[in-house]
């Protein structure tokens, strides 16, 4: 068994110019990191170093710990630090568009649960607009989702292009009407896509509407028309409409996190985490 304590030892010696410097780095004494390493070397039954009276060298098995030492000690550190720290308890309101979460948002729920197990997270999925109404009525801790036109909060968790999406082989008549699935009112997805459209004067009609991008593709899947979605939402069953080059250039959406105005730990450590996470 490698000893924590033996390895912290030889990885300080590997980085020393002699054992009585290694001990002083350290704070023991030269017999004990000897010994230290002593027993090290008695474990593997490998030589570790070369030395003498005025040199320390790593053999080529010493070479060859050391790579695993880092690992090992850096893995012990940060396991040290996850335990040693006191449980948060509470209770997290989470709000997220509904396109987060059917995309990258479980690998960040699954993050948060393993760092705090005790705090409990009440997600609430809807649109955008929804998710600013809550959150402006204490009815959520955070959110996340895109950002709204004219509203500064938050922090950038990234930015990603829209996408025209129909049933794969669906074919678009070139002087027809578009036929738009769309988000229920209000929504920036809408809104962009909308302004997209006018600017280019092309005709469309709306001939579905959902309050999830979930309806939007099942609609899109089903031949009824055209949709608009994230770039990172599945595509199954959906492409690029034949005749898309047609259709108007797509601004990129920002996704962002707002957190209450005084958040509690448990909202923080969730914020920090989102802010460490795929999402970005």
């Amino acid at each position: 068994m490698l000893n924590p304590l033996w390895l912290k030892t030889f990885a300080a010696a590997a980085a020393s110019p002699s054992f009585s410097e290694t001990a002083r780095r350290l704070g023991l004494t030269q017999p004990t990191v000897s010994e230290h390493i002593r027993q090290l070397e008695q474990a593997l039954n490998r030589r570790l170093f070369l030395r003498d009276t005025h040199s320390l060298a790593l053999t080529s098995d010493g070479r060859s710990l050391l790579v695993h030492a880092e690992i090992i000690l850096d893995a012990h550190e940060r396991a040290e630090r996850l335990f040693d720290a006191p449980r948060l308890r509470g209770r997290v309101r989470l709000g997220t568009s509904d396109d987060l979460a059917m995309g990258p948002l479980p690998d960040v729920l699954a993050a948060f649960r393993q760092a705090h197990p005790e705090v409990e997270l009440d997600i609430t999925i809807g649109v955008t607009s929804d998710l600013y109404r809550l959150l402006d009525d204490s009815g959520l801790d955070v959110m996340i989702g895109k950002r709204r036109r004219g509203d500064r909060r938050g922090q950038t968790l990234h930015k990603e292009a829209l996408l025209w999406r129909a049933k794969e082989g669906l074919r678009l008549a070139p002087d027809a009407a578009l036929p738009l699935i769309l988000l229920r009112e209000p929504s920036v997805t809408r809104t962009l896509a909308l302004d997209a459209l006018a600017r280019a004067g092309r005709n469309w009609q709306i001939v579905c509407t959902s309050t999830s991008y979930a309806g939007c593709q099942a609609a899109a899947r089903a031949g009824l028309g055209i949709t608009v979605q994230p770039s990172h939402l599945s595509t199954t069953g959906l492409a690029a409409p034949a005749g898309a080059l047609a259709l108007p250039a797509l601004p990129q959406v920002e996704f962002i996190v707002i957190s209450a105005p005084t958040p509690n730990q448990p909202t923080q450590a969730l914020t920090e985490i989102l802010m460490r996470s795929s999402l970005t």
